[in-house]
């Protein structure tokens, strides 16, 4: 049977800052990210499975996506947790604003990477994460791709 890819996209806005960087990025701001998430995988082809023809239902490759990712950082502030910013952290925190901090620099690189890791551990051991895509901007992305980082 052929290896068939099947990629999502999803969309959130979420706030971050740079600690320790010398541009504008070390101040906190915003971005409307787009991630599309690629698995690999055959077609399933028992016909008495519900959902025979398919890689993966998009419905249950959004769940664990949407759990994993966008329901954690949709309209959050992600900051590394050693940042200056930790009393507006914790104030933010305390007036109830979503704030998630990281043990990581917050940049798409990093967050591809640490996206990666929960995705591959939510999927069914029949599927493999191939690859994902991390636009920051329009023009700037951070992709990865599980070929290199085998």
């Amino acid at each position: 049977m052929a290896k068939i890819r099947i990629t999502k996209q999803f969309t959130f806005e979420t706030a971050h800052a740079l600690y320790g960087y010398d541009g504008k990025c070390k101040n906190i701001h915003g971005h409307s990210y787009k991630l599309d998430v690629c698995v690999i995988g055959e077609p399933i082809t028992d016909t008495s499975n519900v959902k025979c023809g398919m890689v993966i239902d998009f419905g249950d490759l959004k769940k664990i996506v949407k759990k994993e990712v966008v329901d954690v950082l949709d309209h959050a502030i992600m900051l590394n947790k050693n940042t200056p910013h930790i009393e507006l952290a914790q104030d933010l925190k305390k007036a109830n604003h979503n704030v998630v901090l990281v043990d990581y620099q917050p940049t798409s690189e990093n967050m591809v990477i640490d996206f990666a890791d929960k995705i591959k551990s939510k999927l069914d051991s029949n599927l493999e994460l191939h690859s994902l895509k991390l636009r920051e901007t329009g023009t700037a992305f951070a992709e990865w791709y599980a070929a290199d980082n085998a």
